[in-house]
């Protein structure tokens, strides 16, 4: 059960806030998990679906590459709402399944650019810094605003992930749960 009441209609903003919800809903198809949440501020819900959509929708990075960056910043703060939702999307990217198993299972995928892209999710979240070999190969494979960009989208997720993990928000009962010591 979550922490705080999620907001889970339009109805339970303030109308003035109200188109706040439907740009999420727009953007997203629905509005649930971190938003449900944020919408308690509706100034920061908006502004942060607004980067989102930039990082999820417009960024220059591929599919694979994002939810890649999402599952393993999922798996870093052990969020199970954005592991169960990402899964599929992953999935849908092209990520391979013995990749997603390896995020799971907390170890390097076997294709050296997944990998790479797992070891620099979790050098800046774990250690807060990205080794200079790290960030030499993403640069080679994504280019300077590739790697900007991922990193970006890290931030993001680790928000999320923050948001998410404070008020106990979880995924519906009938998705992909994360184990969580």
């Amino acid at each position: 059960m979550p922490r705080i009441p999620l907001v889970a209609r339009a109805e339970d903003l303030p109308a003035a806030h109200r188109d706040v919800w439907s740009r999420i809903a727009q953007s997203r198809g629905r509005v649930v998990g971190p938003f449900a949440a944020l919408l308690h501020s509706p100034v920061l819900a908006d502004r942060t679906a607004s980067l989102g959509a930039f990082v999820r929708f417009e960024s220059t990075l591929p599919g694979d590459v994002r939810e890649i960056v999402i599952l393993s910043v999922a798996r870093v703060f052990d969020c199970r709402f954005e592991w169960a939702y990402h899964v599929p999307e992953a999935k849908k990217a092209g990520v391979p399944a013995a990749t997603i198993a390896a995020i799971r299972a907390r170890t390097p995928p076997a294709d050296a650019d997944e990998a790479a892209i797992v070891a620099y999710v979790s050098e800046l979240l774990v250690t807060h810094r990205a080794s200079d070999a790290t960030v030499r190969a993403l640069r080679e494979r994504l280019g300077l605003e590739g790697v900007v960009e991922l990193t970006a989208t890290v931030g993001y997720y680790a928000m999320l992930a923050c948001t998410l993990n404070a008020f106990d928000v979880r995924p519906d009962s009938n998705e992909e749960d994360l184990d969580v010591p």
